[in-house]
């Protein structure tokens, strides 16, 4: 039986990370020289990471890591989505300060992520785009303006999904914007490497972990994370609920965050995935957190995601999975683990009598967002 599109491109990501880099290090010096260039003739700047749905969570998970890689060029960063961007563009957008759109776009072809682009453009005075797609022929790729101030990188061509819900491009053109900012590509491209094996591993942990998760009475779903992994657990949730139509709630929060009220969402059929921080310091909360769930009376399986081979992981939760990752910060430990929330995703649709490549046949969702009318702006900043 041939393997749908959406099973392929979960499974392809390990080896497209390593070609995706390996593409983008022979563009290195293009590509620092275009920041450089920023850096020099702006001295401050402000980044904003872009995007519609999925693509938005891409800035929200590297966020925390990237404002800290930035620091020392004196640049500050937010994230921000499109569909906020073109809805409100005068809550964020400043006329007078150099800004760095960051755009990250599948097709490049949704008419928020194309509209937040134009409106930067009219309404910044310094502006420059970086687009990172998995499409050469999307509107976003196509735009003409000067070299120095548009960067365009296009990902290999495996990384542009056909199935509905962005796996592999999401974790590529992330990958990809790590690599752009990275102060020492030469070394993240050695890193990449053990990301690819523990991207490989993860895969083989979750054929023996997930058919039997899948086959448990569970009803609704939460993913908790600190740091870059409350962005991925925003993904994690997003992923489980566009496979599955929709028939299982999910949720997303960070591990001290969940406490304050979303904690209600237990019950016995409420399954709970903890993505444990390598940190030493985060890590104290997120095995707090762990303890208290698993002494619960009212809740469904609990699952935690280490880095960290650790007995306590073991002892206060029922599946674990190991990432062999221990020695990195956890930004490299969101490809691995975005692995097994796509084939948790995936193998739950399947289980749910869908097809994970179009689980709305309906068309209430779709690949490219249908049914977006944009409006012209003719107001001031």
């Amino acid at each position: 039986m041939e393997k749908s599109h959406t099973k392929r491109e979960i499974e392809q990501q390990p080896s497209l990370w390593v070609k995706a880099i390996e593409q983008f290090s022979s563009e290195k010096e293009k590509i620092e020289q275009f920041l450089q260039a920023i850096q020099s003739k702006q001295g401050h700047a402000r980044v904003i990471f872009t995007g519609a749905g999925t693509s938005a969570f891409i800035g929200e998970t590297i966020y925390p890591y990237i404002r800290r890689e930035i620091r020392d060029r004196g640049w500050e960063v937010d994230t921000i989505s499109t569909t906020n961007l073109t809805s409100s563009p005068f809550s964020f957008l400043d006329k007078n300060i150099p800004t760095i759109m960051v755009s990250f776009a599948r097709s490049g072809n949704s008419p928020e992520s194309v509209a937040a682009v134009e409106l930067a453009e009219k309404l910044v005075d310094d502006f420059y785009e970086i687009t990172i797609t998995c499409n050469r022929e999307g509107e976003l790729a196509k735009r003409k303006r000067g070299t120095d101030e548009q960067l365009v990188l296009i990902l290999p061509e495996e990384a542009n999904d056909k199935g509905l819900a962005m796996t592999s491009s999401y974790s590529t053109m992330m990958l990809t914007a790590l690599y752009l900012f990275s102060k020492n590509k030469d070394t993240f491209a050695q890193k990449v490497q053990e990301v690819a094996h523990a991207g490989e591993e993860m895969i083989a942990a979750c054929k023996n972990v997930i058919p039997q998760l899948v086959k448990l009475p569970i009803h609704k779903l939460v993913y908790l994370g600190s740091g870059v992994f409350e962005g991925l657990s925003r993904e994690s949730a997003l992923k489980f609920l566009e496979l599955t139509s929709g028939k299982y709630p999910t949720m997303f929060d960070t591990t001290l965050g969940f406490r304050h009220g979303p904690k209600s969402i237990l019950d016995k059929n409420t399954m709970v995935v903890v993505y444990v921080s390598n940190h030493e310091y985060t890590r104290k909360y997120d095995l707090d957190m762990l303890k208290e769930l698993f002494t619960e009376q009212e809740r469904g399986p609990l699952v935690a995601i280490s880095g960290l081979e650790d007995p306590e992981v073991e002892n206060y939760s029922d599946y674990q999975i190991n990432v062999p990752l221990s020695k990195e910060e956890d930004i490299m430990l969101t490809f691995p683990n975005i692995i097994f929330a796509q084939t948790l995703a995936y193998e739950k649709s399947l289980s749910s009598g869908l097809s994970p490549d179009n689980p709305s046949p309906t068309g209430v969702i779709n690949r490219v967002v249908q049914g977006v009318k944009i409006y012209p702006f003719q107001g001031e900043n």
